[in-house]
């Protein structure tokens, strides 16, 4: 358990500050951490990340690709928003996932 704490606070600390949604999730798509705009938008700890917004929202997730390869994975779904899935190094079952809108 101290394990996901230490990756937690490690999260807040790179994340917390980023100006976009940035959420820490797991191979079950469970939600571990979030930061603040993402909470904002019901991004919440324990939450299953595709049960927030809409279905089509989460089309073309990039989640279990990124697992799989063990490389960061990016998209635009549209010219307006930018996803990114990236590998959290040393634990195969963790992906920080982030959103951010171009102005």
């Amino acid at each position: 358990m101290a394990n996901e704490e230490k990756l937690i606070e490690e999260f807040h600390r790179m994340w917390d500050a980023f100006p976009g949604m940035a959420r820490l999730i797991n191979s079950r798509h469970e939600i571990l951490a979030a930061n603040g705009i993402a909470i904002g938008k019901g991004f919440v700890p324990g939450v299953i990340c595709a049960s927030v917004a809409t279905a089509n929202a989460h089309k073309g997730c990039l989640l279990a690709k990124t697992l799989q390869e063990q490389k960061g994975q990016f998209d635009m779904p549209n010219e307006k928003l930018i996803r990114g899935w990236l590998p959290v190094q040393g634990r195969e079952d963790v992906v920080v996932h982030f959103s951010i809108a171009l102005p």
